[in-house]
């Protein structure tokens, strides 16, 4: 089956690197088998919802004090998602039950799918493109730092042998629950897609792939030019912010 290889715990310990933080008043969403410790920050309940998933190495903690401010300076509602095995979150940080946790926190989502937008940086551009896939009538799409390719991105961590299988085995559990090329393609509604031209850990062309798989007429790719993986949102955030603005303002 394609969620045991996706969940096998090599995958888990290699790929995921998770990190353990407290803050106060979690907006807690319960899956029965594990708890998301999330973030839930209001500004108007008729308000665009921007759902965010972090990247790997990452908490929600990490981005309460500013981000939730900034997105209702701009007039929006924010969801900071929790992974399981992050934070305060239970269970195991594990592919595929990280992927079948997205349908329930939409289903929990205090908003409407046109009143949403998924946002989702590095690793989180996982979970928020297969938000898109299963909210297509969605408001927009942010990708950050995504990743078009997860069997590149899991073949530099693990083989093949390794989880027992083959590499057809392999290939056909990612792009059963993992072809973004379909996913990208079946939404098109606005897209925007930032990336920096010095991304040492995910390659700028994963961005241009994800643009160009991207179903929407209303679509932009910005790769800048200062900047890497871990510092493009910090180094570039006169520009980078001004474009969430102008991109969710339009919406």
């Amino acid at each position: 089956m394609p969620d045991d290889i996706l969940n096998h715990p090599l995958i888990t310990e290699r790929y995921f690197f998770p990190r353990a933080e407290s803050f106060a008043d979690p907006y807690w969403i319960d899956f029965g088998d594990a708890q998301l410790a999330c973030h839930y920050n209001e500004v108007d309940p008729e308000a665009i919802t921007i759902v965010h998933f972090h990247g790997n190495g990452e908490i929600v903690a990490d981005y309460i004090d500013f981000l939730p401010p900034l997105f209702a300076r701009m007039g929006c509602n924010c969801l900071l998602v929790e992974f399981r095995g992050y934070g305060m979150s239970t269970g195991r940080a594990e592919l595929g039950r990280i992927l079948d946790d997205v349908a329930t926190v939409l289903e929990k989502l205090p908003s409407t799918p046109g009143k949403t937008v998924f946002f989702g940086r590095s690793v989180g551009s996982i979970p928020a493109i297969h938000a898109a896939s299963l909210w297509p009538e969605a408001a927009g799409l942010i990708i950050e730092s995504g990743i078009a390719d997860v069997l590149e991105r899991l073949l530099l961590r693990v083989t093949p042998a390794e989880l027992g299988v083959s590499p057809q085995e392999l290939s056909q559990a990612v792009s059963s629950r993992l072809d973004h090329q379909e996913k990208m393609a079946g939404f098109n509604r606005p897209l925007l897609i930032m990336h920096t031209a010095h991304d040492g850990l995910v390659d700028v062309v994963h961005a241009e792939q994800l643009h160009a798989w991207g179903g929407s007429s209303e679509k932009r790719l910005e790769i800048f030019p200062g900047g890497d993986h871990n510092s493009i949102m910090m180094v570039n955030a006169e520009a980078y912010f001004g474009l969430v603005a102008g991109f969710l303002g339009k919406l």
